[in-house]
This record gives structure tokens, C-alpha cells and sequence, in this order.
């Protein structure tokens, strides 16, 4: 492990020659002896601790202080003052100061403090660490697609994130609801707080209402405890209502109040407890058809439908197919660790082909299963699933009638030029240079276009 970067700030040789004893072990030390040099050193340079003396010739512990958080907010500052300055000591922690050791001190309670205040800065780097993960693995850009209507659902989530109002996500299974729910959560206020997902499908019946809400102790056979429920769980953050339409009637009762009055009742409690919660929910129903035909309750159906977004089935964005299934072949074959690296022709004509009833989940599960019995580099239209081959084509049938002739010629092109590229790159060994000139246009211009495609040269290229 790295070892702990401390600086230590006194205007006494003695106290600094005491740190280096203090410190010997597991830290590395750098000391300074005035204010100036401390704020040198912090200038070009980041610490995990500071240690710094309140009162000293020149630059004191206060502009040490706001040096250190002005540029480096996660480093933690220890002050140490005299007894007539603990008040001033006590207001450095005000100003961000972790803590401050009242001189004489107990070398074994300031080696404490170092390390506590140390152990505290890991923490926060690796909170820190793991938000920004979370922000780029549930990034907007992450979501893959270009079809137009991709786009305008890509542009109504990231205004929904910026917005603390109730969403309703609509689209058929596999569409990527929860992902695109998760994007909005860490992409909104409440992104520091818990994204609490909850398949209300998957929930007992005779529990959903203590799932959701929580109960009281002795509010049921078995109920030994009182237990707080998601939506406490997800205090501050967000909840995902995943199929919402599956949620028996009286429940739905209890879920519009929550909504409206921003409060529940726990099973067998008369106490209300108020909740900050934002929801997101979810289905692949026709709620206000359901709503009309008195399976779900209209005036929850109307609390919901404030921010409705629509997540379009593959079918209806054919030409995003080749740019998902390129992403999920790098994914599995690196979580395989298999050199599977493109998709034969027929193989990308199966695919595009196919109506992918369930969507990108059943897409995904495609790949998978391809990168895992490829023989080689090249996954061909033998490695896919039997059914992508028998099934009727997504332009065979209803789908691409549906479509405006531009949007069909589009695709067609789409799927022709990229055939083309494939082969290009496969003859030429990914000489993008060669393939240029080959195609007839500039090398920046076919740089663009197999990014627009999702290919990379350095695929196909030997060695």
C-alpha cells in the first residue's frame, strides 16, 4: 500500500523533529517551517493530512487552511494551538478543519489523530471513486444509440435528471428501463443519496405493502421487530417502481398518498413518516388503458404520468442494432477472456434482421452466447442463436411499414455501407490509409464513418 503523504507546519525545529518521530512509520513526511513554504509546498503538491501550527510568523495555520481546501478539498487539516487559542482553533474546524491538538500534546493521542484524520481522506477518495464510476457507467453518452428516436428519449432523461419530479418510464421488456432510470438518478441532486430498485412483480402479495412501507412490530404473524421499508430505505434518494401496473389496488391507495402527501404509514402503525423520496416508475403496460378498464387506480395513474418518457422496442430502431451488438461483443469477450473481436456479414444480416421480441436484453444474451461458442475472431451467423435465423425479419413484416421511406432507405444504407466497411478493413488488414484511398474519399472522412459504425481499424490489422 501507498504510504501516507503528511505535512507537517511549525515555526519550531523541536515540534517538527517530534512529527518525525511520531511518523516514522507508515507516513511519508514533509515539513516546513513557516506559513510561506507550507503554501508553496501545497501549491504543487497534494497531501493526504496537514498538521499545521495556528499562529506563526507570516502566513498563519488560517491561510494554510484555506490554501489547502482551495485546492486540494479532500485533504485533511489537523491545527494545533496553545490553550489561549483553542477558540480560534475551534473555528478553523468550522472552516473545514478535521480536527486540532491543544500543545503540550500526547505523541501517542497525535499519532491518533493523523491516522483517523488520514483514514477519514481514504474513505472520501474512494466514496469520491466510486460516485464518478457510477456517473460514467450510468452515463447518458453510455446509453447506445442514434436512431432519432433514441435520441429523443436520450434528451427528455437528461431533463428529467435535472428535474426532482415523479417519471414514468414506458416501453416493453428489455428496453432498458432500469438503466435509464439509474442514469437519472446519478445524474440529479439525489445522486449522493440510495437508488433503490424494486420489481413490484416479484414482491408476495400478502408483503408488498411491508416491503414498500415497512411495519410496526406485531402488525403480523412473524413481525417480532418494527422494520422500515424501501421507501425509508430510499430516504433523500430515489426509488424505482419497476412494473408499477403489477401492484395490487390497495396498495396503489397507500402509493397516491405517499406521492401526494410525501408520507407513509408503516403496517400497524397509526404514526406517519415523512419522506423525501423521488419516483421513478416503470412499466411496459398501457396504464391508462388498465386505468379505464379499472385495474389501476386513475388518480395514481395521473400522479405518475407527470414526466412519461418512452423507451422505443429494437424493432423500431433497427439501425442501433449494430452499435449494441459491437458493444456487447467487446463486453463478453473481455469478460470471457476470448479474442472474439467482429461479427461475419451474415452474421450482422441475421442480426439486423431479426425483430428481438425481447429487445436489447434478448440481444445481449444473443452475443453472449456467440462470443462463448465462436471458433475464432469471427463470430458467423452459425454461432448466433437458431431462432435469429427462422424468425421473421424485423423489414419482413409489420415493422418497416411503419417507417417513413427515407427512414427505410436510410437503414438499408446504413446496413450496406457498413457490410462494406467490414470488408474493406478485413482485405486491407485495417489499413485505414489503403481503405481510404480504396473508397475514394479522405482518410478523415472514413475515420468518421467507421465511427459512426462502431468498427475500429486496429480490429483487423495482423500481428
Amino acid at each position: 500500500m501507498s504510504r501516507v503523504k503528511v505535512l507537517v507546519v511549525d515555526d519550531k525545529e523541536n515540534m517538527l523533529k517530534l512529527f518525525g518521530k511520531i511518523l516514522a512509520e507508515g507516513y511519508e513526511l514533509t515539513t516546513a517551517q513557516d506559513g510561506a513554504r507550507a503554501l508553496s509546498l501545497v501549491a504543487g503538491e497534494a497531501f493526504d493530512v496537514v498538521v499545521t501550527d495556528l499562529r506563526m510568523p507570516g502566513a498563519g495555520g488560517f491561510e494554510v487552511l484555506q490554501a489547502v481546501k482551495a485546492r486540494h478539498p479532500s485533504t485533511e487539516v489537523v491545527m494545533m494551538t496553545g490553550y489561549a487559542t483553542v477558540a480560534d482553533a475551534v473555528q478553523a474546524m468550522k472552516q473545514g478543519a478535521y480536527d486540532y491538538l491543544e500543545k503540550p500534546f500526547d505523541p501517542d493521542a497525535a499519532a491518533l489523530v493523523v491516522q483517523r484524520a488520514a483514514e477519514r481522506k481514504r474513505l472520501r477518495d474512494e466514496a469520491a471513486s466510486l460516485r464518478r464510476e457510477l456517473e460514467g457507467t450510468y452515463s447518458f453518452h453510455n446509453l447506445i444509440g442514434k436512431s432519432p428516436r433514441m435520441l429523443e428519449a436520450y434528451r427528455l432523461l437528461e431533463q428529467a435528471a435535472g428535474l426532482d419530479i415523479t417519471v414514468l418510464l414506458l416501453g416493453e421488456t428489455g428496453t432498458g428501463k432500469e438503466l435509464a432510470a439509474r442514469a437519472v438518478h446519478y445524474h440529479s441532486a439525489r445522486k449522493e443519496r440510495r437508488f433503490v430498485p424494486v420489481n413490484c412483480g416479484a414482491l408476495p402479495p400478502d408483503l408488498v405493502e411491508s416491503e414498500l412501507f415497512g411495519h410496526a412490530r406485531g402488525a403480523f404473524t412473524g413481525a417480532a421487530g418494527a422494520k422500515p421499508g424501501l421507501f425509508e430505505e430510499a430516504q433523500g434518494g430515489t426509488i424505482f417502481l419497476d412494473e408499477v401496473g403489477e401492484l395490487p389496488l390497495p396498495t396503489q391507495v397507500k402509493l397516491n398518498r405517499a406521492l401526494q402527501e410525501k408520507e407513509i404509514r408503516r403496517v400497524g402503525d397509526t404514526a406517519a413518516v415523512k419522506v423525501d423520496v423521488r419516483v421513478i416508475a416503470a412499466t411496459h403496460r398501457d396504464l391508462k388503458a388498465e386505468a379505464a378498464a379499472g385495474r389501476f387506480r386513475e388518480d395514481l395513474y395521473y400522479r405518475l404520468n407527470v414526466f412519461p418518457i418512452r423507451l422505443p422496442p429494437l424493432r423500431e430502431r433497427v439501425e442501433d442494432v449494430p452499435l449494441l451488438a459491437a458493444h456487447f461483443l467487446e463486453k463478453h469477450a473481455r469478460a470471457f477472456r476470448r479474442d472474439v473481436a467482429e461479427f461475419a456479414p451474415d452474421a450482422l444480416r441475421a442480426l439486423t434482421a431479426y425483430a428481438w421480441p425481447g429487445n436489447v436484453r434478448e440481444l445481449e444474451n444473443a452475443v453472449e452466447r456467440a462470443v462463448a461458442v465462436a471458433k475464432g475472431r469471427v463470430v458467423g451467423a452459425e454461432d448466433l442463436p437458431p431462432d435469429l435465423a427462422a424468425a421473421p425479419a424485423a423489414g419482413a413484416g409489420e415493422a418497416l411499414p411503419d417507417l417513413p421511406l427515407r427512414d427505410v432507405v436510410e437503414l438499408a444504407r446504413d446496413r450496406v455501407t457498413r457490410d462494406y466497411l467490414v470488408a474493406l478493413l478485413r482485405e486491407l488488414k485495417g489499413n485505414v490509409t489503403k481503405a481510404a484511398a480504396r473508397a475514394g474519399m479522405e482518410r478523415e472522412s472514413l475515420h468518421r464513418l467507421l465511427k459512426k459504425h462502431g468498427l475500429r481499424s486496429d480490429d483487423y490489422r495482423e500481428g
